[in-house]
């Protein structure tokens, strides 16, 4: 894949605070004048920075001149780290490593699947910085709501016992390894038992035919914002990866639409 993106490396700490681990990610920074509203691209669970949505919205960003942050998160992608060790508070802290050493100006954060769950996380621990959302069958507290819950009791006491699961998956020829780490630990960041404090707009893009994120968990979502502004379309025919040339179209007029609000407020 040819990408005029700038590429980095952010070096990161590791799980038990020694040196060595990075974060691949990739940079589109064209002129802008100061103050411009950047974007910062939050990709989905075991997803990288050069899927489909994300390559296209990098092309939009280079046409439309924003500033456009990429990553992978540890233990994605082009990232260092082991999977098995990874949880959802790490890739937080991924996020706001990234968001507060490479993106630009004030922040509409663009997140898919898991990455709707981390940029909901980074917006309330960066209110000041980050001005907007654009979701993408989002899907906070996924591994206690759509994960734990949904699991069989043969599973969770494969995961009781040997504390790992390989979940077999439509979008790769491996199985996922779903850590009991990963489900314990993603218990101290759930959201949608109370309200989501945040006073944004935020914008929520969910296909009705998706098997992985059902749409009722984005209406739960809906409910649980305190923000005023939120606006939810519903595909009813759109799937879990919503990257048709139509899918791509409305991500992007919907993102061009919002940072012109952002920007008319001042």
């Amino acid at each position: 894949m040819t990408d005029a993106s700038l590429p980095r490396k952010l070096d990161r700490p590791g799980h038990d605070g020694s040196a060595g681990e990075n974060l691949a990610c990739l940079i589109d920074a064209p002129a802008r004048p100061a103050g411009a509203t950047g974007l910062t691209w939050l990709g989905g669970f075991k997803s990288d920075m050069t899927g489909t949505k994300a390559s296209a919205l990098a092309a939009w960003a280079r046409a439309a001149s924003r500033h456009l942050l990429r990553f992978d998160y540890y233990a994605h992608g082009q990232s260092s780290g082991d999977f098995r060790k990874a949880t959802v508070g790490r890739w937080l802290d991924d996020a706001l490593a990234a968001i507060d050493t490479l993106a630009q100006g004030p922040q509409v954060l663009v997140g898919s699947s898991m990455g709707g769950w981390i940029a909901l996380l980074a917006a309330l621990a960066r209110p000041e910085r980050v001005k907007g959302l654009v979701l993408i069958a989002p899907a906070p507290d996924f591994t206690q709501e759509l994960m734990w819950k949904g699991f069989s009791d043969e599973i969770r006491a494969t995961l009781a016992r040997d504390g790992i699961y390989r979940a077999p998956s439509e979008y790769d020829s491996e199985p996922y390894e779903i850590t009991m780490r990963l489900i314990e630990e993603g218990r101290s960041h759930l959201l949608l038992d109370g309200p989501v404090p945040l006073d944004m707009p935020v914008r929520i893009l969910q296909g009705m035919k998706d098997p992985d994120v059902p749409w009722s968990h984005a209406m739960r979502l809906v409910e649980a914002l305190t923000s005023a502004d939120v606006t939810i379309h519903l595909s009813k025919h759109g799937d879990h990866r919503l990257s048709t040339p139509a899918d791509i179209a409305r991500l992007t007029q919907t993102i061009e639409s919002l940072l012109a609000e952002i920007e008319a407020r001042g």
